[in-house]
């Protein structure tokens, strides 16, 4: 699926530093409004993201990459942000990892149609059995399947949304390096979100300080850190294939649930986790090589 091990342990980190973002969205939910909260993170997420760009005396994109750049920055950074920190406001952190894991299924589909990049069968089948899973988690944490409509479809959008940033992020991965499209697509998503800047201000003045400590971790981590090594390991391979290995968000969002929010997971929950990694393992393996029958 990768062709290194390096771009292996890229994915890792972006899954386990994204399902700490469910997390901490959830818990800073009650004192940010959700445009606020995105450009809290968004804007401790760039001056991150341009201090290693100093770092690393990289300049601009080239102009070839700047439409990808840009879609993705809206789509993704901007609109994903705002819908699933408004989601996450009327559902809880589980249900959310579950229903945005809508995505990648999403992804595949347009990759393969913009991006040519074909609909190998075992990719398919995993994202059958992932979605299987995402289903069995969202009812088993949405209080007996009555989450709100709205919550849900706020999440919905975010899928969606990120599914479309990531297959325009993707052609341009062929001009910038991972570090320059995540920077850039990270300070237009923080400009795309500066109307909510009266409500950051008011919100940071009225939060305790460690839930704003909480909205810069959501910056550093989950979005400089995190985002730099998805566009890394994207580069290295498909989007649909880097799509599916997301399906294990929700299985982790789900242990840090339990430890940090209090949400014990059920055994329906602990089934439908499994489904989801199971779905992984399937779009992730490749078919046996035929023999052929030795000469006698």
């Amino acid at each position: 699926m990768f062709s290194s091990r390096s771009a292996i342990a890229a994915a890792t980190v972006t899954v386990v530093l994204w399902a700490s973002a469910f997390v901490g969205i959830r818990a800073a939910a009650p004192h940010f409004h959700p445009g606020s909260l995105a450009l809290g993170r968004l804007l401790a997420g760039a001056l991150t993201l341009l201090i290693f760009l100093a770092v690393r005396r990289q300049g601009l994109p080239p102009r070839a990459a700047w439409p990808g750049i840009v879609v993705s920055g809206v789509l993704w950074f901007g609109v994903y942000m705002v819908a699933l920190n408004w989601g996450e406001q009327l559902v809880d952190a589980g249900t959310a990892a579950m229903v945005v894991n809508v995505g990648p299924a999403v992804m595949a589909l347009l990759a393969g149609w913009l991006l040519h990049e074909g609909f190998p069968p075992r990719l398919l089948a995993g994202i059958a059995v992932s979605f299987a899973g995402t289903v069995v988690v969202g009812f088993s944490m949405s209080d007996g399947g009555h989450a709100s409509v709205l919550g849900v479809l706020l999440c919905l959008v975010a899928a969606v949304t990120y599914a479309a940033g990531v297959v325009a992020q993707k052609p341009a991965l062929r001009h910038a390096s991972a570090l320059q499209a995540t920077t850039f697509g990270c300070l237009i998503g923080a400009v795309a979100c500066l109307p909510f800047a009266g409500q950051l201000i008011s919100d940071v003045a009225r939060a305790p300080l460690h839930i704003t400590l909480n909205v810069v971790y959501l910056g550093v981590f989950p979005t400089a850190i995190a985002f730099t090594t998805w566009a890394y390991a994207l580069a290295r391979t498909t989007a649909g294939k880097m799509g599916s290995t997301t399906y294990a968000v929700p299985v982790v969002v789900v242990i840090l649930s339990w430890l940090i929010l209090g949400e014990v997971p059920g055994l329906l929950t602990l089934a439908g986790g499994a489904l989801c990694l199971a779905g992984v393992a399937v779009s992730r393996s490749r078919p046996r090589p035929v023999r052929e029958p030795a000469l006698r």
